[in-house]
């Protein structure tokens, strides 16, 4: 169970909760206490917390029209985002960033997605392997920096830092945003600080990043402080948020050395990093919903899938902008996400998996399709069209049918969104004004 779903579950015990006293917020904390110490918290952080909970729980009473439930959720909310620390807005200007951490961390993946994110802002973008002493590095951060369309400079068998950077520097000259991918090691030993001090003086970062994974542990406060000592960091990306099921110790590791978490990972392909937003991170672990985020989801994925919005109309619909409906939810990350922001973020793994599972079956169907059956639905319901795209898709008649159905559901849900009004303005009361 990850750290969202045992506090989800921790807030749910207060539901039937009428009075707030001092034995039920003793209860929750020693609750939260366990959740918070299993996800690698600092202990010291973890009971500060609890005690900051009691003390605003206990200082006055429920306000009038106010659930416990809804109180208590507040209180944590509040303190949890104060423990994770500020959000980050990246500012979008010329700079260079260094980015530092341990083998294991995603250190070379992350550079090419922080200059991906910065180049869909606009600002042409490009990384340096400094990575010297892992053999994989330069065709790794090659093959990442051609995929997400970004400069890259290397020197194969080169060792001289200083020298790979002065070349660097000068064939990036045109780039707005310089990224320097780094060596990592088992530990932070002599060799490698000495390194990335050579590296820090010849580049001249204006910003030093710490790439830490969530999975790492306790450990993580002293690898940051270490790191922290060799080469002023200005900030932490933490990876794999997406799938460890803790990370509290990560997130506690800014607030140790005094810094802030910059980005997260979130996914394995390049667009999976966003920068840290604070509230929306502690709203997902406590299952509030989160519209904006869906909605900024839903319009990155339709930019990014070059949809015509004008062609979701139901008269208009038809299985070719349905398939490229598909590509766009596919590009909107796991459909575990998107429940999460939806505040379903409890959804029932299998229930999440045979979605996911049902979606990439019906695009490799409609791909079998020929262009006139992609427009005009009703040449599909033909039985020896459904057999030649059955054979043709590896599936079954059956899938095909399943698609067949699935979609006039779809085309009349569509129809009536479109001609009720009071669904309408529901709707639009989520939509940002």
């Amino acid at each position: 169970m990850d750290i969202g779903e045992s506090l989800r579950k921790a807030v749910a015990k207060l539901s039937n909760t009428t009075i707030i006293d001092l034995k039920t917020i003793k209860e929750f904390n020693k609750e939260l206490q366990k959740i918070l110490l299993s996800s690698d918290v600092d202990v010291k952080v973890v009971f500060n917390l609890t005690n900051k909970i009691e003390k605003e729980a206990l200082k006055s009473n429920l306000p009038p029209g106010v659930s416990s439930r809804d109180y208590i959720l507040n209180i944590v909310y509040n303190e949890l985002v104060s423990l994770v620390g500020e959000s980050y807005e990246p500012e979008i200007k010329p700079k260079r960033i260094l980015l530092i951490g341990l083998y294991g961390s995603g250190k070379t993946t992350t550079a090419a997605k922080i200059a991906k994110y910065y180049q869909n802002k606009n600002l042409g973008s490009g990384v340096i392997c400094c990575d010297v002493s892992r053999p994989a590095a330069y065709e790794q951060l090659e093959v990442l920096s051609k995929a997400a369309g970004i400069g890259f400079y290397g020197e194969k068998n080169q060792k001289n830092l200083k020298e790979i950077i002065k070349n660097g520097l000068e064939k990036l000259k045109d780039k707005k945003i310089i990224i320097c991918d780094t060596s990592g090691r088992n530990a932070l030993d002599t060799n490698l600080i000495e390194e990335l001090k050579t590296v820090n003086s010849s580049f001249r970062p204006d910003e030093t990043i710490l790439v830490i994974s969530a999975d790492i542990g306790h450990i993580v406060e002293k690898q940051a402080t270490e790191f922290n000592n060799a080469v002023k960091v200005t900030g932490l990306v933490i990876t794999k948020m997406d799938g460890s099921s803790k990370g509290g110790g990560a997130l506690s590791a800014a607030h140790s050395i005094g810094t802030k978490v910059m980005f997260i990972g979130t996914g394995e392909k390049l667009n999976n990093i966003e920068p840290f937003d604070s509230e929306k991170y502690v709203g997902g672990l406590l299952g509030i919903p989160n519209i904006g985020a869906l909605l900024e989801k839903i319009q990155e994925a339709i930019k990014e899938a070059n949809i015509d919005v004008s062609e979701i109309e139901a008269e208009k619909l038809n299985f070719e902008t349905f398939y490229t409906q598909l590509k766009a939810m596919n590009k909107m990350g796991p459909l575990k996400n998107v429940f999460g922001m939806m505040g379903a973020a409890d959804m029932p793994k299998d229930v999440v998996e045979k979605g996911e599972e049902k979606l990439k079956k019906y695009s490799i169907i409609i791909s079998s399709m020929t262009k006139q059956e992609r427009v005009n639905e009703k040449l599909v319901h033909n039985p020896s069209r459904i057999a030649r795209i059955a054979k043709g898709s590896g599936t079954s008649e059956k899938e095909v049918r399943e698609l067949l159905a699935d979609f006039n559901k779809m085309k009349k849900m569509m129809n009536m969104f479109k001609n009720d009004r009071s669904i309408k303005k529901r709707f639009a009361s989520f939509m940002p004004h």
